[in-house]
């Protein structure tokens, strides 16, 4: 079913056409392929499955998403409705309950992996030479080392120590891939090093 399911007020369909103590045997039509019935099917429960679903997800678009992935699931799944496990109304808000609550949870562990690589990133990224070299950026011997640096490892080191950015923020700063940044700046801090007689 590739058909685009749409949600929302304006859709009213023939859900009269189909009441929900006939659920079960529409179904059954629906495990056999029968797109009418599944037409349906739709109409019958498409409501209510995006009702359960925005109210856990809240975001409507995302919602609506959900709750068109809902209605394919009960497409390819309808051959395991079982009657005597309960009403298809009961099995198709199980459904919309797992799928809404499933998306809840990717999109919350998705912004915690991107909480703790912005974490990661502001962090000092750089070896324990490096961190050497931060404790005497203010002096005079290193103002002299860094205007030994390539002017993109001296922008790159500067924005990363003087101003707090992390490897990503330097790269957006400077119009530069990240792997070119981290690549420099790793270099330029071994220059760092090497011209300020830091030992590891």
């Amino acid at each position: 079913m590739n058909q685009p399911l749409p949600f929302g007020p304006g859709r009213t369909g023939r859900a009269s056409h189909a009441g929900r103590s006939d659920l079960a045997e529409v179904m059954a039509e629906v495990a056999h392929g029968d797109k009418q019935a599944f037409s349906l099917l739709y109409d019958a429960l498409a409501p209510m499955v995006f009702g359960i679903v925005i109210r856990v997800v809240r975001d409507r678009s995302q919602s609506e998403e959900v709750a068109q992935e809902v209605m394919i699931d009960l497409w390819r799944q309808a051959a395991r409705y079982r009657s005597d496990a309960g009403s298809v109304t009961a099995w198709a808000a199980t459904i919309a309950h797992r799928r809404a609550v499933d998306r809840v949870r990717s999109a919350q562990a998705s912004a915690d992996r991107e909480q703790a690589q912005a974490a990661r990133e502001h962090q000092t990224a750089f070896d324990e030479v490096s961190e050497q070299v931060e404790t005497r950026l203010e002096s005079e011997q290193v103002r002299r080392c860094m205007r030994g640096l390539t002017e993109l490892q001296r922008q790159a080191v500067s924005l990363a120590y003087y101003r707090g950015l992390t490897y990503r923020e330097v790269a957006e700063a400077l119009r530069t891939p990240l792997p070119t940044i981290k690549t420099r700046m790793r270099d330029g801090l071994i220059r760092l090093r090497d011209c300020m007689g830091v030992t590891t």
